[in-house]
């Protein structure tokens, strides 16, 4: 009964199955062979904790595994069962040397549901790539992902390793203020980012100049995406004044949506804007500023400024 687009990538991606026990998924699991798989994709399924520790006995024997992709598996499940279901999961995963992917996006966590997460946020150091969407997580909940992530820095750091970790999705998540200050620290102890997205979180001025201030020492960031977050307050631009003091801290930078982040008072040109213009940032390719109270005339000026200043915009 497995559903494999190829034998190394194991998917029963949206099929709405509804797995409690362990005897609903192993017709799906009995004539896959683990060793082989480099993905695993379970989304639109939703599975209880039995199931979930057969799932963790299949991903245990996996050897060469590179992408877990588990978003959206518990719809329906009650608040009580997740934990345990997810511990599960995360635990199989810890030891993975291989894996560079983990998608827990889409699962109703709140701030009860992250601890499970703890162990493998931090002990596995071979991931490249976190994707957490769309969980609910709340500023409690952030700030526990974001300092299972400085720990994994601070362990390596101790091992004399670099962070492998490159990209970072958390958006929808209600992280606002209480959180931020944790998530600027992870950033820059990993300091290796790539790409970072952080839409809608409802983060506001001081929680916005803390992410600036983390994501400065990550040299290398070329995506970031802070989409619907307030960068100004009452005619204060603390914020907007950090991300302008940081953008020439990321020369490789191609993607900046900073859409719908209340940049200036209305019809201002934003000072971020205004730096841009000036070449700060040569590989920049798309930037996006939607709703951000700019007049007609402004983007007139804008379009002139930037299109110099960037060819390939």
């Amino acid at each position: 009964m497995a559903s494999t687009s190829s034998p190394t990538n194991f998917s029963l991606h949206g099929k709405g199955l509804k797995l409690n026990t362990r005897a609903d998924i192993e017709p799906y699991l009995k004539d896959v062979d683990p060793t082989i798989i480099e993905e695993i994709h379970f989304g639109g399924n939703t599975i209880g904790v039995e199931a979930a520790e057969a799932l963790a006995e299949f991903l245990a024997k996996t050897q060469v595994l590179k992408v877990a992709d588990f978003a959206d598996i518990f719809t329906g499940r009650l608040i009580s069962e997740i934990p345990q279901a997810l511990t599960s999961i995360c635990n199989a995963l810890i030891d993975k040397t291989s894996l560079v992917e983990i998608n827990l996006s889409d699962n109703a966590f709140g701030g009860r549901s992250v601890e499970p997460m703890v162990p493998f946020l931090t002990q596995n150091r071979s991931f490249q790539i976190l994707r957490l969407n769309n969980n609910g997580l709340g500023p409690a909940g952030g700030e526990v992902i974001a300092n299972a992530l400085l720990e994994s820095a601070r362990l390596s750091k101790a091992e004399g390793k670099k962070s492998n970790l490159r990209t970072i999705t958390c958006g929808r998540n209600r992280l606002e203020n209480g959180s931020a200050d944790a998530w600027a620290e992870a950033f820059g102890a990993h300091g290796s980012l790539v790409e970072v997205r952080m839409p809608q979180n409802g983060i506001r001025m001081e929680g916005v100049t803390a992410l600036a201030r983390g994501l400065a020492k990550c040299a290398t960031l070329e995506h970031i995406d802070l989409q619907d977050n307030t960068f100004t307050a009452e005619g204060e631009v603390t914020g907007i004044e950090a991300w302008t003091e940081a953008l020439p801290k990321w020369p490789e930078l191609r993607v900046l949506n900073l859409s719908d982040c209340v940049l200036s008072a209305e019809g201002e040109i934003p000072l971020l804007v205004t730096a841009l213009a000036t070449g700060s940032n040569p590989k920049l390719h798309t930037l996006q500023l939607q709703n951000n109270n700019l007049k007609h005339r402004r983007f007139h000026f804008l379009r002139r400024a930037l299109w110099t200043a960037f060819p390939a915009l």
